[in-house]
Formats: structure tokens, C-alpha cells, sequence
């Protein structure tokens, strides 16, 4: 590893922070010996982004990094509009996904110097650029997600110690998350079986949730490389899922765990078979994948030979 690399770090703001698994990933890079800075886009839109430019050439001129890691497909396409310094773009999910997002996404899949995808589904959706690419996941902190006794959290939440808690993986209202089909699915389980939106929470919360729950359920018609499935498995806890994202490389003969079909009885079948399973020791080799560290040490051999150095 060569401690001397500078990386300026191109993702968006705009929603009023950063996404904890891009400055989760930047901590790690740190922790590393990397030296990184953001530039932020804080407007909406592609009008937003392009806006952005100059104050990106500023920062470039300012900081002088070695090269550019973008998130996402719009990050990307702002940061492939200098032509001097190499751009890595990560791509995580809707940009690839959504047929209108990848057809943007479509300039800095050429113009950037390396790809990152976050599974193997998504890059297979993009096939013509593998020879500059990687499927490099984004990771967890183990210091932030690990088991605590589930009686004890929810006691610390004052949740219903008897209930049967299906944590949901995320906000009931977003279309691509598909909470009416884990509705229609709950109707059909006895009336002690609960279902929470995981929304609202701090990060520290979020362990507690999870760890509060007896299982997770993801029924989304579209995911990158859901951080939900590696939080939970640090937590050691049974998941359900529709087939997307990474779930067949992260759970697949685990188990406890369940890949199941777009059907409401065959995920309520997979939620009792789940809920009996009280913790799940998850393979080390697993884990480590989602390690955030072990995420950076990979990053940085990709920056190693874009900048070589």
C-alpha cells in the first residue's frame, strides 16, 4: 500500500448529509493511510451536478488529488467532465438498475478510467466493461454492527418482549422497496407476528433494532448490494428475501436464511420456517467480505495501479 495517495472523494449532499456507507468506506480509506477529502454536490438534478463543475475544478486546483473516486452514476458523470486527473466511479444500485438512471449513467461508464459495481447482478446488466471493473461491495463496521441479547434491546427500546418482530428494510412508502407484497404476506401469519419499518433510527439505533428483531424481510423489486443483508448478518439474524442485489452470493446456503419468489405465501412460509431460528453463526469468510477494512484494502490496490505509484 502506498500512504501517499490523495483522493477526492465525488458524491452527493443534497439529501443533507453523506450516505453513511460512502463516508463509512472514506473512514475505513483513512484508517488506511489514504488521504482523502470530499467535494460534495449539494443541488438536485442533473442541473444541480453540472452546476457543480466549477466549484470541482476549484477543489481539484486546491487539493491536487491523484485521482477521482465518485459515487454513483451522476457523481460520476460530473467528475468525468475534467479530463486530467483518473476517475474511479462506484456504481451502487439505482444508477444501473433504473433503466433511465443507467442510460445517464452510460458517460462515465465510458469516460471513467475504472468501475466499480456493487454485485455481480448489477454488473451483469452492463457486460462491455469488464476489462476496467471490479465487483467490490460496500462494507459495514464491525464496531457499529455486532450481537447484543435480544431481550436486552428491547428492553432498551421498550418494545413487546413476546411479539414475533419482522424488520422490514426501510420506509413502508418506497415503490422499489415493495412493502405491499410483506403486507400481504404478514395478513397471512398469526396475530402475534409484527412488521416494523426500519426508519428514523441513529446508526447505534439501528444495531439495536436489529438486534431486537427476531428476522429480517427485504422484498424489493430492486437493490444494489443492500447494506440490510451485511447489518443483520453482523447481528446474526435469519433474513428472507426476493432474489436481488448480492443475495444470492451473501446468503446462499445459510441456514436460516431464504431466497424466495415474488409470493406471498412462499414468504410466509419462509418468515415462520425463519423465525425459529434464534441466531445464525455466519461463515467468518462472509463476514469478512463485508468487512469495511478489508473493502479498503482492496480499494487501494485499485488505486495503486491507476495512479502507480
Amino acid at each position: 500500500m502506498n500512504s501517499t495517495i490523495k483522493v477526492l472523494v465525488v458524491c452527493s449532499k443534497n439529501s443533507g448529509r453523506i450516505s453513511p456507507f460512502v463516508s463509512d468506506q472514506v473512514d475505513a480509506l483513512i484508517q488506511s493511510g489514504v488521504n482523502c477529502q470530499y467535494f460534495t454536490i449539494e443541488s438536485k438534478g442533473w442541473r444541480g451536478y453540472l452546476k457543480s463543475r466549477k466549484p470541482l475544478l476549484d477543489k481539484i486546483k486546491q487539493f491536487k488529488p491523484d485521482l477521482l473516486h465518485a459515487h454513483f452514476g451522476l457523481s460520476g458523470f460530473l467528475a468525468n467532465l475534467q479530463f486530467n486527473i483518473p476517475v474511479i466511479t462506484t456504481f451502487h444500485g439505482c444508477d444501473i438498475n433504473k433503466l433511465s438512471l443507467r442510460l445517464l449513467s452510460y458517460y462515465p461508464l465510458i469516460m471513467s478510467d475504472y468501475c466499480i459495481f456493487v454485485s455481480a447482478n448489477q454488473a451483469a446488466k452492463i457486460p462491455f466493461f469488464k476489462s476496467k471493473s471490479s465487483i467490490v461491495p460496500c462494507g459495514i463496521d464491525f464496531e457499529t454492527f455486532y450481537p447484543i441479547d435480544k431481550i436486552e434491546a428491547r428492553k432498551k427500546l421498550n418494545w413487546d418482549l413476546k411479539k414475533r418482530i419482522v424488520l422490514f428494510s426501510s420506509k413502508f412508502n418506497r415503490p422499489e422497496k415493495n412493502a405491499p407484497l410483506a403486507f400481504e404476506a404478514m395478513k397471512l401469519l398469526p396475530s402475534d407476528y409484527e412488521l416494523v419499518e426500519l426508519y428514523g433510527y441513529s446508526r447505534e439505533e439501528v444495531n439495536l433494532v436489529m438486534n431486537a428483531v427476531d428476522i429480517g424481510l427485504l422484498t424489493s423489486i430492486r437493490e444494489g448490494s443492500p447494506m440490510f443483508f451485511k447489518e443483520l448478518m453482523a447481528c446474526g439474524k435469519p433474513i428472507v428475501t426476493t432474489n436481488v442485489g448480492d443475495a444470492v452470493e451473501q446468503l446462499s446456503d445459510i441456514e436460516g436464511c431464504f431466497i424466495i419468489p415474488y409470493d406471498a405465501i412462499k414468504i410466509c412460509e419462509a418468515i415462520e420456517k425463519a423465525i425459529h431460528t434464534q441466531k445464525i453463526d455466519y461463515p467468518q469468510e462472509k463476514l469478512d467480505r463485508v468487512d469495511n477494512r478489508h473493502i479498503a484494502a482492496r480499494l487501494i490496490s485499485i488505486y495503486n495501479k491507476l495512479v502507480k505509484k
